[in-house]
């Protein structure tokens, strides 16, 4: 508009052209830049070193991650600069079946899909996933304490044994110290109903439980733990080796989900601070 004004385009006929108010055009030549877009500036800078730093984060994170930053913001603006600019987080794939027919239960379903724990060691998930690299599959067995959504124990190798499951077990124990009674829910997989597994829950004084065949929700809980590590890392880039593919994991286990991830289910917590202001309370009471 400028340039052609100083051409001796009259504005009028410039605005008309192109469509435009003139009020708004000298309004605009007054103040081209209002405070509201100036703090909308900002906060969408704010909203994308956050996004830059952890590409997974969704909407909803990114709004914890700039209110700690210091802006008093609504989840609807953070949705709506995100939409705009096309800010998403990564999304995978559903896992698909391996077309085996699962085998009979060895524990019986002690929770009916009730996840609900009202202490730590109370009640813990299990399942294995995969995903291949151009050396061949990795093979992950994690295990959650539904208290505080904290990944107690997980073991990767590059074969999906038995073995696979009992050192996830075993590293859930040493790490939890004291969990004899605590349910360990699974679903029928042959790792979970082999002997050796079902020796290491009993070495170590644990009640096995199993859903049922064809019921994912039987673990829902646990399956959406995964679908989170297949959205966030697996899905994210192609993987040369499972050395590169398991150091990402752990990094992520460790760094994010279990210390930046806040969830809602624990009042907009970490697992980790979760734990630590639970913990503390427990002991001020006591």
């Amino acid at each position: 508009m400028r340039k052609l004004a100083d051409d001796d385009i009259p504005v009028t006929v410039s605005c008309r052209v192109l469509g435009l108010v003139r009020q708004q055009y000298y309004r605009w030549l007054t103040d081209p830049v209002t405070d509201s877009e100036w703090d909308n500036a900002h906060l969408a800078n704010a909203i994308l070193a956050a996004h830059d730093e952890d590409p997974q984060y969704g909407y909803r994170f990114l709004v914890d991650e700039v209110r700690a930053a210091g802006f008093d913001v609504s989840e609807r603006t953070v949705w709506k600069i995100c939409s705009e600019n096309r800010w998403w987080s990564s999304f995978g794939k559903k896992r698909g079946r391996n077309g085996k027919k699962a085998g009979p239960p060895v524990h019986d379903d002690r929770l009916n899909r009730v996840f609900l724990a009202g202490r730590a060691n109370q009640i813990w998930l299990t399942d294995i996933s995969e995903h291949p690299t151009v050396e061949g599959k990795v093979y992950l067995c994690a295990i959650k304490d539904t208290w505080s959504n904290r990944i107690v124990g997980y073991s990767i190798s590059d074969r999906m044994t038995s073995e696979l499951a009992v050192r996830a077990l075993d590293n859930a124990v040493a790490r939890r110290g004291d969990v004899a009674g605590c349910i360990v829910h699974s679903d029928r997989g042959s790792q979970f109903r082999s002997r050796k597994f079902i020796a290491a829950i009993e070495r170590h004084g644990l009640v096995g439980s199993m859903g049922r065949v064809g019921a994912a929700g039987d673990n829902a809980a646990m399956e959406s733990f995964f679908a989170l590590l297949q959205k966030n890392v697996l899905n994210t880039r192609r993987w040369d080796t499972r050395e590169e593919l398991r150091i990402a994991i752990v990094t992520w286990i460790e760094r994010t989900y279990h210390r930046r991830r806040r969830q809602d289910v624990l009042g907009r917590l970490t697992p980790i601070e979760w734990e630590t202001i639970m913990n503390q309370t427990v002991a001020l009471a006591a």
